[in-house]
């Protein structure tokens, strides 16, 4: 793995650039959409919290066409490895993209446009917590869908910098969920304490 890892080159401008949108996105809709919760100005300013929500996935999904292209890119300009230039690595490469592609879209249609993209935060809430295909089979099916998606397309490249992409991606998901999920806890706690005490 050392060695295999040792022909990336970190200083790479277009690497670089890839480790940045990959770290940015998550801060970026996590900053906005506490924002948002706190103070309901994107709402206000859009003339509702859908709207606001809509805008917010919007640009979220601009965030993750430039990351995917800054991660193909950083893979294009540094060297391949012959030991993953085999056709089993290429099945692989395409069975994780199938799985991670299936997890990503199931979520999507699981949530809807509002419960992907931070509803919650805008205050359309869910009546009760998503537990169908794939959230009752793991955690932030999503994330570890996208996850999925990078390692297939790094494998399908024979590319030892996406390996390492994927690696940031991941763990970077993982800060992003110990921010997230307690916070997204919290706001689904309290409307059920408005519940109680409405009825």
């Amino acid at each position: 793995m050392t060695r295999l890892l040792g022909s990336v080159d970190p200083a790479e401008p277009c690497f670089v650039a890839a480790v940045l949108t990959i770290i940015f996105n998550p801060l970026f809709w996590n900053v906005v959409a506490r924002w948002e919760h706190k103070t309901r100005k994107l709402s206000r300013a859009l003339g509702s919290p859908y709207l606001g929500c809509y805008a917010l996935g919007g640009v979220i999904l601009l965030l993750n066409v430039l990351r995917s292209h800054c991660f193909t890119q950083a893979m294009l300009n540094q060297p391949t490895t012959d030991s993953l230039q085999d056709p089993s690595a290429r099945w692989l490469g395409l069975a994780l993209l199938g799985v991670g592609c299936l997890l990503v879209l199931s979520s999507f249609f699981a949530l809807g446009f509002t419960g992907t993209f931070l509803g919650d935060y805008f205050g359309i809430l869910k009546e009760a917590r998503v537990t169908s295909f794939p959230f009752n089979i793991l955690d932030n099916p999503m994330y570890w869908g996208s996850t999925a998606n990078y390692l297939g397309w790094a494998i399908m490249h024979a590319s030892p910098a996406g390996l390492l992409l994927t690696a940031v991606v991941a763990f970077t998901y993982v800060l992003a969920t110990l921010y997230e999920e307690p916070f997204t806890t919290e706001i689904y706690r309290q409307k059920a304490c408005r519940s109680r005490k409405g009825s």
